[in-house]
């Protein structure tokens, strides 16, 4: 495992609707599922972010 990403390992628990959309997706995009989740993160707007604007 690459030691950059193993700062924190998260498990998830998804609807199989949630799991087809998710796996449709990375096939669609040729992503990962974990670049995709780990995008998705990064776009949640928190409470520090929204001060700063």
């Amino acid at each position: 495992m690459n030691k950059k990403w193993a700062i924190k390992r998260i498990t998830i628990n998804l609807t199989s609707g949630e799991a087809q959309k998710l796996e449709k997706y990375c096939s669609m995009t040729g992503r990962p599922a974990t670049d995709v989740i780990r995008e998705l993160i990064r776009s949640l707007s928190t409470e520090d972010e929204q001060q700063k604007a």
